[in-house]
């Protein structure tokens, strides 16, 4: 058969199977690093196979099947105890029983989820790690959603992955008096995986496709896990107010639409309803947090699909409380949108000016973006010329690039020269 239909089916398996995969792997062998690299040399070995042998009838139980020699191969080397032998070869055998009766596989990311949320693993490392061993998504990636370097990262998740298999920590849904413990770095995950997926609106990046839906997914299912924590609830809100509006974000033309300019008669009405619905049940368990922040400041904005002006003040507000509880510096510059909006560009400016002292916004997109349109508001064009040619320079989404571009020659008479880098723009809220 073309090799295309080939690779095309393992692309496909790979962004939607890697995390249940991994999780399967994991959850019977207790080693995440071992369960990622035999499902690496799993894959690898379908893109040699699958061209000339046909694309399996059930590709995930194919993959677990080739990833037990892997599994094999790393026990007869290291010479493990028989304990460790007979899980791996557990694993193999409900790979190949799975495989030889044509059924999916057991979907088992929630418990691997809490695992690498688990309190023997550092706070800061219990996103990263959800997000690479779930959803796939690779050091670099994961290194530009929390402002980091990719090296620091990559040798931050190995050590993570390690300390599940050194601490034995159990790969299984924790019971609910420990649940709690565990639930930020879980949302946490959830929100940086979503954010990436928002940023790729009609899914152009291969990285990313399909990320914002399999986020949803799975706070649904840590929601429906946890339904008396109104942060589950309140990440849900957020996450449907912002995929509400993603048909909005571009237009007939693949043009770049902010916020404030978008047809609220493109926005998913039903999307928005269970938003709120989901907000109000958050706000009757009297416990305000972070994503009920965010989720407000969202549902703010959503009045103008009844053709209501957003209540700046509430917005300002909100903002002012996010960023007390989060000290972010992304909450920071969207803060200083807000009270542009509000009490005009040289409120903004100040603001902006106050958040610059962060090292890392010397090469983050939005806050560049926010400071060129706030000089141009003020009657700066020069300065305001040069900040969008900044901004520009840290965008890949071409449609962003267009739109900055349009602005910058707008201030400054003549297009910015392309110099563009690879850091890619991180969740605003537009």
């Amino acid at each position: 058969m073309s090799a295309a239909p080939a690779y095309d089916a393992a692309e496909r398996a790979a962004r939607e199977g890697y995390g249940k995969l991994v999780a399967f792997l994991a959850a019977r062998c207790g080693d995440v690093d071992a369960a990622e690299d035999a499902l690496a040399d799993a894959f690898t070995t379908a893109l040699e196979r699958w061209p000339a042998d046909g694309v399996p009838r059930n590709p995930e139980a194919w993959l677990l099947v080739a990833a037990r020699r892997r599994f094999v191969d790393r026990v007869r080397r290291e010479r493990s105890a028989d304990r460790a032998h007979d899980r791996l070869t557990d694993a193999a055998r409900d790979a190949q029983a799975a495989f030889e009766r044509g059924e999916m596989i057991d979907d088992e990311r929630l418990a691997l989820i809490f695992a690498c949320a688990h309190p023997a693993i550092a706070r800061e490392l219990r996103a990263p790690l959800i997000l690479q061993t779930i959803l796939g998504l690779d050091a670099a990636r994961i290194a530009s959603a929390f402002l980091t370097s990719p090296a620091t990262m990559s040798q931050r998740l190995v050590r993570a992955k390690r300390k599940i298999a050194a601490a034995h920590i159990p790969l299984r849904i924790p019971p609910d008096e420990n649940l709690a413990e565990r639930l930020d770095g879980v949302l946490d995950a959830l929100y940086a995986a979503f954010a990436a997926g928002w940023s790729d609106p009609i899914g152009d990046d291969p990285h990313t496709h399909g990320l914002a839906f399999e986020a949803i997914w799975l706070a649904r299912l840590v929601a429906a896990s946890c339904p008396d924590e109104p942060e589950t609830l309140g990440l849900l809100a957020l996450m449907l107010h912002a995929d509400a509006r993603r048909d909005a974000r571009r237009d007939a033309t693949g043009a770049y639409v902010p916020l404030d300019d978008q047809d609220p008669t493109r926005w998913d009405a039903a999307a928005i309803d269970e938003a709120e619905a989901l907000l109000a049940r958050a706000a009757r368990g009297n416990r305000i947090g972070r994503f009920q922040l965010e989720a407000a400041i969202q549902s703010a904005y959503a009045v103008r699909r009844f053709g209501h002006d957003p209540d700046r003040s509430a917005i300002v507000a909100f903002y002012d409380a996010l960023l007390a509880r989060t000290n972010s510096p992304v909450v920071a510059i969207n803060r200083a949108m807000a009270l542009g909006r509000l009490h005009g560009p040289n409120a903004a400016l100040a603001a902006l000016d106050a958040a610059a002292t962060d090292p890392r916004l010397a090469t983050y997109q939005p806050y560049w973006a926010a400071r060129a349109d706030a000089l141009a508001r003020t009657g700066n064009p020069t300065a305001a010329h040069d900040a969008y040619t900044r901004a520009l320079g840290l965008t890949v989404d071409p449609a962003i690039r267009r739109f900055l571009t349009a602005r910058a020659t707008r201030e400054g008479g003549a297009p910015p020269p392309d110099n563009r880098r690879s850091t890619p723009e991180r969740w605003r809220s537009g």
